[in-house]
């Protein structure tokens, strides 16, 4: 796995994002009030805690579907904890909550332990990406 600045950047690993990467990475909330994506590929970042149950058991669906998707989707979490700049700007009241970015557009927000298949329906509705074989 490589790294760069910490960050993992293995295409089919779930990669944890902070206030200052998601800056970098996503969107800069601190400097524009125009959403401006600046990755390259669809996203669904997790807003979650270390201490919320339904997010610990979004989780390994989270990593189960990076991994089906590979390089076609990259899904982010941010510790709304650690990370509390970035969880206020997109107005994070409750956990498990996603954002779902397509490559071009705006943003879309869901809450709740979504189930694999509203995931997957999600990725192609919201973000434009059909689901791999392994998994239709």
């Amino acid at each position: 796995m490589l790294s760069l600045n910490g960050f993992s950047q293995a295409t089919n690993e779930v990669i944890h994002l902070d206030d200052n990467s998601f800056k970098e990475k996503i969107f800069d909330f601190e400097n524009s009030k125009e959403w401006t994506f600046k990755g390259d590929k669809p996203v669904i970042v997790d807003f979650y805690a270390t201490w919320c149950g339904p997010c610990k058991r979004v989780a390994p669906v989270l990593e189960e579907l990076q991994k089906e998707y590979g390089n076609d989707i990259q899904i982010y979490k941010v510790d709304t904890d650690k990370s509390p700049s970035v969880s206020s700007a997109f107005g994070i009241r409750s956990i498990p909550s996603f954002l779902f970015i397509p490559a071009n557009g705006k943003p879309t927000m869901a809450q709740g332990a979504l189930p694999k298949e509203t995931f997957v329906k999600a990725i192609k509705d919201v973000l434009g990406v059909n689901a791999p074989e392994s998994i239709k």
